[in-house]
């Protein structure tokens, strides 16, 4: 049995790494590779006499090792999460990031009621609609050669405020959902532990960064590792007991790395680990999904991606143009934020943990799946899309008007002051 076993697991690597370079050799995202691979193989796909493709027996394992994924992917952004940098990076940025998150969350909470989804359901489909990958983002902005543009430093800016927006959200529903609480006062009483223990946590990335300098003194990159992800595992599972999310203690515990002058070396050690085991979480978020679900989902989540589309270009122009970028540079910045992936995920099964509606999983993973396509496409698009929509809104003739008559008024300005007058 535990030979078979590794053998499934090493079969289902060989997958994962065969859609890897599939999806490198077409210069796509690799979640929707690896979603759409683990549904093909999952125990729910379909077999066809002798031939069955499924992972039955190691379903199980992979599922953990998708757990750790997620330690690992929400760890790794906790690193990258600084409240400093985002102050140092401007009103502009708080400004934008306000406008993304705000029209985002409440066109969600509209949708959700719209389509006669619960309370709590809304709330997370809300919260799923809000937060953008990073991930696909960045790789986008690398890819197309996109970091010295004039909007990148917004688009960075936007995904980060919306990193912070995910872990507070997330610590609020996960008091709310995992709490175990049937009263209003012990649901209350649940999210204040939960929003305590993320503030206890501000507190010691603030205060306690000298003594953690002293104690993550190792030289050894051996015993320094171990004592990084024994920290990690301990964290996340104390923060469990707390019902609060085994993810957010791992958030928590990165942001308090990241305020050390050890954060370069910890996130060197950590990236290989993130990208192993975040694309196992992909792998086995497909694996629990049944393609027969998805049907009653389609339209749900089509409706979404309408909705994110529109949403997100309009927040991208209103941000775009508040920090003084031009029509086209703050169309990019729209086109370029729509995509979804991990994040989505996380807030979807935090749901599902929580015992929300099981629809939760099939339209989550077709909206990801469509995102996380159509997101680099538009991005990479975004030249054509703003001439098109140029020709309808005619925003460069309405610029060079404006510019015309404050040319004329600065001229007129000089030849008032030229004549004395």
């Amino acid at each position: 049995m535990t030979n078979h076993l590794v053998f499934e697991v090493g079969t289902a690597l060989i997958l994962v790494a065969l859609a890897a370079l599939l999806a490198g050799r077409l210069k796509f995202s690799i979640i929707p590779f690896l979603i759409l691979l683990g549904m093909v193989v999952g125990p729910h796909a379909p077999h066809f006499g002798i031939i069955d493709l499924r992972f039955i027996g190691s379903s199980e394992i992979i599922e953990f090792f998708g757990r750790i994924g997620v330690l690992f992917l929400l760890f790794y952004l906790g690193l990258e999460f600084s409240v400093g940098k985002l102050i140092r990076s401007g009103p502009s940025i708080v400004i934008g990031g306000s406008i993304y998150v705000a029209l985002n969350f409440i066109l969600g909470l509209v949708y959700g009621f719209a389509v006669g989804f619960p309370v709590m359901e809304t709330f997370i489909i809300a919260g799923l609609l809000s937060v953008s990958s990073s991930a696909i983002v960045a790789k986008v902005l690398v890819d197309l050669k996109r970091t010295a543009n004039t909007e990148t430093e917004l688009i960075l800016g936007i995904v980060l405020f919306d990193d912070i927006f995910l872990a507070i959200f997330l610590s609020i529903m996960s008091g709310l959902l995992l709490g175990e609480s049937t009263t209003i006062l012990g649901t209350i009483t649940s999210v204040l532990i939960s929003l305590g223990y993320m503030i206890l946590f501000f507190i010691i990335a603030r205060k306690g960064a000298p003594i953690l300098n002293k104690l993550l003194n190792i030289k050894s990159n051996e015993i320094f590792i171990l004592v990084i992800f024994a920290s990690l595992f301990f964290v996340a599972g104390f923060s469990e007991k707390l019902h609060v999310a085994e993810a957010i203690g791992a958030l928590l515990l990165g942001l308090v790395f990241s305020e050390t002058e050890h954060r370069e070396r910890i996130e060197h050690l950590v990236i290989p680990f993130r990208d192993f085991f975040g694309a196992l979480f992909f792998f086995s978020f497909g694996l629990s999904i049944d393609p027969f679900s998805l049907g009653g989902a389609v339209w749900l989540a089509l409706g979404a991606v309408v909705l994110t589309i529109i949403s997100n270009f309009v927040a991208g122009m209103i941000s775009g143009r508040k920090a003084g970028l031009s029509h086209k540079a703050s169309s990019n910045i729209g086109l370029t934020i729509v995509s979804r992936g991990e994040f989505s995920i996380i807030v979807a099964n935090l749901g599902l943990a929580g015992g929300l509606m099981p629809i939760l999983k099939p339209f989550t993973a077709v909206y990801v799946l469509i995102l996380a396509i159509l997101g680099p496409f538009l991005t990479k698009e975004s030249k054509n899309i703003y001439q098109l929509l140029n020709k309808i809104f005619k925003w460069e003739n309405k610029g060079n008007l404006k510019k015309q008559s404050t040319s004329i008024l600065k001229n007129q300005s000089e030849e008032k002051n030229s004549h004395g007058m």
